[in-house]
């Protein structure tokens, strides 16, 4: 079976910011995903500071679309674990928000990386799924992976989240 290429998308004009509380607490978390990429709601500061958004989502899971700069390069050349590590650990808690009634918020407990291949300042924009793979009473977990244009997997990650009511 032979992977297909993708072409990159371009990160959309975002305003970034924190949603109103009041706001966000009268959503589930679905609708909260659904409003930031409407733009109903502001991304939140690390997606433009880290270029990695929302691309597409549905209840349990989301793909978030990234791309390395040579700004987030280690000492030895390659795009910091930090930066993969981000990509994965903002999938992961996005996909179990999205499973989120109103009222609900989480936390994550842990989270867990495996690089698999290098991402190199030519690799080009990569894109990371993300599931829900378990959602119970208080808590939930996710998987995912990273991958390049080509479909190869780069990273892959689990976390685990808290889940409570606000207030």
């Amino acid at each position: 079976m032979s992977k297909t290429t993708t072409t990159a998308v371009p990160m959309p004009e975002l305003t970034f910011g924190l949603a109103d509380p009041a706001q966000a607490a009268q959503m589930t978390g679905l609708e909260q995903m659904q409003a930031i990429v409407a733009q109903r709601l502001p991304a939140p500061p690390i997606v433009e500071v880290m270029q990695q958004w929302i691309h597409e989502l549905g209840e349990g899971h989301i793909t978030f679309l990234g791309d390395p700069h040579p700004r987030y390069l280690n000492p030895l050349g390659l795009i910091h674990g930090g930066w993969a590590m981000t990509l994965l650990d903002s999938a992961l808690g996005c996909a179990v928000q999205t499973t989120l009634a109103r009222g609900e918020t989480y936390a994550s407990l842990g989270t867990e990386v495996k690089f698999i291949r290098p991402i190199l300042p030519d690799t080009g924009q990569v894109r990371c799924l993300a599931e829900v793979q378990s959602r119970g009473r208080s808590t939930a977990t996710a998987a995912g992976r990273i991958e390049d244009s080509a479909g190869r997997v780069l990273a892959t990650g689990t976390s685990t989240c808290f889940i409570r009511q606000l207030g």
